[in-house]
């Protein structure tokens, strides 16, 4: 079983629970497809500009976090046809996984729920 960490935007901290991000990591589906179960270990809140993102990674490892999500909404969008890569609620969202990847020395996924039709994760090692 895979443990996970999940981070997400302030922006969407009040307006989503995270449900269908923790149904698809319960079920194994969508950004949760690589592994025989997951077990979530923490999550938390980006505040812009991500300056605490390294340190949150480093936590999430230390709480025995194998692999951190970027939620989708921090780099897609929905739209009238469903969700859409781009114009997410975090410009940096790329970025910051490559930093939280470097800063903890575990693999940093963009993607958990809702993914973008024909997206694969992106994966920052």
């Amino acid at each position: 079983m895979k443990q996970i960490g999940i981070i997400r935007c302030e922006k969407n901290e009040t307006r989503c629970p995270l449900t269908s991000c923790l149904k698809a990591l319960d079920q194994g589906r969508e950004g949760f497809q690589d592994g025989d179960g997951h077990e979530l270990v923490g999550v938390f809140t980006c505040r812009g500009p991500g300056d605490g993102v390294a340190d949150m990674a480093r936590i999430l490892k230390s709480k025995g976090a194998a692999q951190i999500h970027f939620c989708t909404c921090m780099f897609a969008h929905k739209d009238k046809d469903g969700w859409v890569e781009g114009d997410g609620l975090c410009p940096d969202a790329a970025r910051l996984a490559g930093d939280a990847a470097r800063a903890a020395g575990i693999p940093c996924v963009l993607g958990t729920a809702h993914l973008p039709k024909g997206y694969r994760p992106d994966i920052f090692t």
